[in-house]
């Protein structure tokens, strides 16, 4: 079967954008890539993408052309763009489709991302309790791994203090000052342990890749990174995830732990070969256990990689090089698509001050309710 390339994406800046709608951002995106990528809107033979707070992503047609081409709406919360990329994967790698474009975009209100039980599958407690509320879920998960592995408050600090340090050097972050320690330490408590400096925030963007196979990137004399793995993987009944109606006495491993195994197996490399890594990080505690669940270290061990800034550009495994969602905010249908956006910039080596030295894989996990994980990995085009 074909190998599967990227050859071109674009993002519109995260953050607020008053004036363009989260479908304007999304049309933005697709331009942009399809200028990267040397190509026209008519070149395109598919399309996946998908939006959570700004309609459908297909509603880009009438804008961009009406050409025919099939274009599939992708929804799977914060891991749409993770999904739409997996799918256009699988469109090429079955030999059915040569090129097609992959868009995520949203534009969110102001306040928690929050749901109704019901249509999650949930009984309404759930909801009375608040945990429909990603602040109080997510806190109560980090205590948890807190108390289980002893990681300590000022981890969480450290991981906020990167984001905005590295949110500093992105042209498309949100924000962009850093934040001192003490300042993320101290700030306002939202949710026990978490003050307001170590979660992100919903807000707007947009990004799009275009994906090539082998045989059409060489007819168009194009480059780009090679798709080395992609997948998804959905929680067992015993773990511990956003839409789990309880804890389980006997747990059962995260799906980022199987997304992130079938992942190595699919492009044959370990935890130790990825040069530089974009972790789902919704807050400071969830990049802290993606840091474990994805293999980098053991549960435990990021009190000490985080003192010895190990995560830092420059340091041993350089992790959200562009802030990640504390610094870009959280558009969900474009998440997922921005995390493989910074991972092409570095593998292009076109990140500018953020830029990973020798990287060769790139590393990309993004979580989504109601508990699934996708994972995709990227070898620079020539390696």
């Amino acid at each position: 079967m074909t190998e599967v390339h990227l050859i071109g994406g674009g993002i519109h800046p995260f953050g607020r954008t008053d004036g363009a709608s989260g479908f304007d951002q999304g049309v933005f995106a697709i331009r942009q890539a399809l200028a990267d990528a040397g190509l026209a809107w008519k070149d395109m033979e598919f399309a996946f993408g998908g939006s959570v707070a700004s309609g459908k992503a297909d509603a880009v047609l009438p804008r961009l052309g009406l050409t025919g081409a099939p274009f599939v709406n992708v929804a799977n919360g914060c891991a749409t763009g993770g999904s739409a990329l997996l799918a256009a994967y699988w469109a090429v790698k079955s030999g059915d489709y040569d090129l097609g474009v992959v868009v995520g975009f949203d534009k969110h209100p102001r306040g928690a991302f929050n749901a109704d039980p019901e249509s999650a599958g949930l009984p309404l407690w759930y909801g009375e309790t608040g945990m429909m509320l990603t602040t109080q879920f997510f806190a109560m998960k980090i205590q948890r791994y807190m108390y289980e592995y002893g990681v300590l408050q000022e981890s969480l600090g450290l991981v906020a203090e990167k984001a905005f340090i590295n949110g500093a050097l992105a042209p498309h972050s949100w924000r962009k000052e850093p934040v001192s320690l003490d300042a993320i330490l101290n700030g306002p408590m939202v949710s026990d342990p978490l003050t307001k400096f170590m979660f992100c925030a919903p807000g707007e963007g947009a990004a799009a890749m275009i994906v090539a196979s082998d045989k059409k990137m060489r007819a168009l004399g194009a480059k780009g990174p090679k798709l080395r793995a992609a997948t998804i993987r959905t929680r067992l009944e015993g773990s511990f995830e956003v839409f789990s109606p309880s804890l389980a006495l006997k747990r059962d491993p995260a799906p980022t732990v199987l997304a992130s195994k079938a992942a190595y197996e699919m492009a044959g490399v370990g935890p130790e070969d990825i040069d530089v890594a974009q972790l789902q990080d919704t807050d400071s505690g969830a990049e802290i256990m993606h840091m474990a669940e994805n293999g980098f270290c053991a549960d435990g061990e990021q009190d000490e990689w985080l003192a010895e800034r190990a995560t830092h550009i420059g340091g041993k495994l350089p992790v959200n090089t562009d802030g990640g969602c504390i610094a870009c905010g959280e558009p969900v249908g474009a998440s997922g698509l921005r995390q493989i956006y910074e991972n092409l910039e570095q593998l292009r080596r076109r990140a500018g001050a953020r830029q990973v030295e020798k990287a060769r894989l790139a590393y990309s996990q993004v979580y989504g309710a109601p508990g699934l994980s996708a994972v995709v990995i990227l070898e620079a085009a020539g390696s």
